[in-house]
């Protein structure tokens, strides 16, 4: 098989596991649609948050730029990194885990389909749906609504870097999912990674306001990779660690670190299969 008929046969699979989910779960999208609150409401919290650190609705004197963040970038960034969040939402660690669990993952190991790239179709489906009856409707939200310029600095670097995101977060989930191949339970990995996530992807805080150290360690970790890179290139500037970088060089980092992760799951997914019992099936 050529590689071109390989490449056509991986995009062709991919596509149709991604319509079946995308069936699957539009039978369910009211359940997706509820989710259209939280963006809006978390943008709300830190809008009211972070109006109150910039000193007020801007009165003489008050701080308009801090960490060499001006306050209406500041507003922007919150609103994009909700708005990211729905395209790169992941839930392969607990499916994965909970096949492997329940010996399920034994239909899988018996088909010719890898499971992760079976699973990463499902995502695509997942978000595609996502991007819908969640992402097209917080747009309008922000925009119409707050009054939110959302559009990109870039987008095609923009579009780039969400996409990386996607795969990031996919990867990172389906690593921390293959743990249950050794432990069998997973949720305790995943409730740590949930929180540092939380905390050092920037979706709470930009990352230019921890300590110089711990920007420097984020180079090496997989969490600003998910929201805050994709954040800064959106917006068209990229800075951490006191080092400045072009919007094209942050997001070549960004594709390598991605890749690193990707052999690290491959890696993983060999040794996991053969650790695999089968248990409960």
């Amino acid at each position: 098989m050529t590689l071109i008929n390989l490449v056509k046969q991986k995009i062709d699979v991919c596509v149709a596991v991604a319509f079946v989910t995308y069936k699957e779960w539009g039978a369910y999208r009211t359940h997706s649609m509820v989710s259209i609150l939280v963006g809006p409401i978390y943008f709300i919290v830190l809008y009211f948050i972070w109006t109150a650190v910039y000193g007020g609705a801007h009165p003489e004197g008050a701080a308009r730029v801090l960490n060499g963040i001006e306050y209406t970038q500041m507003i922007r960034y919150f609103g994009v990194t909700a708005l990211i969040g729905y395209l790169t939402m992941d839930f392969a660690d607990w499916n994965l885990s909970m096949l492997i669990r329940t010996g399920k993952f034994l239909t899988f190991a018996l088909r010719p389909l890898n499971h992760r790239f079976f699973a990463l179709s499902q995502k695509v489906g997942h978000r595609s749906l996502g991007f819908i009856v969640e992402f097209i409707p917080c747009l309008l939200i922000f925009t119409l609504l707050f009054g939110i310029d959302m559009r990109p600095a870039h987008f095609g670097w923009a579009f780039l870097s969400i996409a990386l995101a996607f795969l990031m977060n996919f990867f990172v989930n389906y690593c921390i999912g293959m743990t249950s191949f050794w432990f069998t339970q997973s949720e305790g990995i995943r409730a740590v990674y949930s929180l540092a996530a939380s905390v050092f992807s920037g979706m709470l805080i930009p990352l230019v306001f921890f300590p110089a150290p711990i920007q420097m360690i984020q180079f090496f970790l997989p969490f600003q990779y998910t929201i805050y890179v994709p954040a800064m290139v959106f917006l068209g500037s990229y800075s951490l660690g006191d080092i400045s970088m072009t919007i094209p060089q942050i997001v070549c980092i960004q594709a390598a670190a991605v890749l690193i992760m990707f052999l690290v799951s491959e890696l993983m997914y060999k040794a996991a299969i053969k650790q695999f019992t089968a248990v409960g099936a």
